[in-house]
């Protein structure tokens, strides 16, 4: 890698952070009604017991997940679906929407992104003995929010 394509990757990680935290934040208070902010996830370590993934494919090539533990991922179906979500299915569908309500947010607000960045449908993993390897070899953005107390963590890997 150049150091011109270096510092271009640099400066888009700084711009871009900001806008996937404001993604994120907007999502949870449209989507649960909560308030959410990001803070640092070495503070937090949680367990990925529910793993939402949502493909990018054309200006924008990469997966964006969506991680949280199970009691998380029931409190976010409960209010994303007005506490009625008692199926594992049920919360499986709302963080598969959560994790693509935020990565269609986060591409609306990238000037010029509109039409040229086509979003996938929905893959939830879940369970605990389980690890996540994307092939996308470029920069990847983090968030980490807590909602009710617990982190959910945000993951955008693209590839150059």
């Amino acid at each position: 890698m150049s150091v011109d394509t270096s510092a271009a990757v640099r400066s888009r990680e700084e711009n871009w952070q900001p806008i996937l935290e404001l993604a994120v934040e907007e999502v949870f208070e449209i989507m649960v009604g909560c308030r959410v902010k990001p803070v640092p996830k070495s503070e937090h370590k949680g367990r990925g017991e529910f793993t939402a993934m949502i493909g990018l494919a054309g200006s924008l090539c990469g997966v964006l997940t969506v991680g949280c533990d199970a009691p998380t991922a029931r409190l976010i179906a409960k209010g994303m679906l007005g506490g009625i979500a008692t199926s594992e299915e049920q919360v499986s569908d709302a963080l598969g929407e959560m994790s693509n309500m935020v990565a269609g947010n986060f591409k609306n607000k990238l000037t010029g992104m509109d039409g040229r960045c086509m979003l996938s449908v929905p893959t939830v993993v879940t369970g605990e003995e389980y690890q996540f390897r994307s092939l996308a070899d470029g920069e990847t953005l983090d968030v980490c929010v807590l909602f009710e107390g617990a982190p959910v963590a945000v993951r955008l890997e693209l590839h150059d």
